[in-house]
């Protein structure tokens, strides 16, 4: 692991960003905090790859369980905003999914560094998923997570089944 790779923790304050959403939209992280809601921030390598379209579609799935908890979720990947664009009409997705070619955000949150894959070690996307408070504390982060099963995972550490 890079030491100059940034690890979120519990208790810190979440980065605030403005990225532009699949819809072209800008969506601030301060503004949907600012609503009272809990968010869900996913941070995944690509759309339209299996394990992401395992875990966005798993997130979709979930979508009610979150909402009715006032947790929202947003997911993250370096991919233009009209590949996200396909992706959410490919597979219904029901949230937003946002754009950072620039990988800032990755950066900030500590999902985007040296990662194993396939034995080698590379720059890339680390999967990553952060649930971030009402006031902007990290309430949990996780880093290194499997697509699969994980949303699962994010749905007991909240209590929502």
């Amino acid at each position: 692991m890079s030491e100059t790779t940034v690890r979120l923790e519990p208790g810190d304050t979440a980065p605030d960003f403005t990225l532009t959403a699949d819809d072209g939209g800008k969506v601030s992280l301060s503004e949907v905090l600012a609503g009272g809601k809990r968010v869900v921030l996913y941070f995944y390598p690509a759309a339209m790859t299996p394990g992401c379209t395992t875990e966005a579609c798993d997130f979709r799935d979930s979508l009610g369980d979150f909402s009715g908890a006032d947790v929202a979720v947003l997911g993250v990947s370096p991919d233009a905003p009209e590949r996200l664009a396909r992706f959410r009409e490919q597979e219904g997705l029901t949230f937003p999914l946002l754009s950072d070619p620039d990988k800032t955000v990755l950066r900030a949150y500590g999902a985007f560094g040296e990662k194993k894959n396939y034995g080698r070690v590379v720059q890339g996307v680390i999967r990553s998923t952060f649930v971030i408070d009402p006031d902007g504390t990290v309430a949990k982060a996780f880093y290194n997570v499997k697509a699969t099963g994980h949303v699962a995972r994010i749905k007991r550490e909240l209590g929502l089944g």
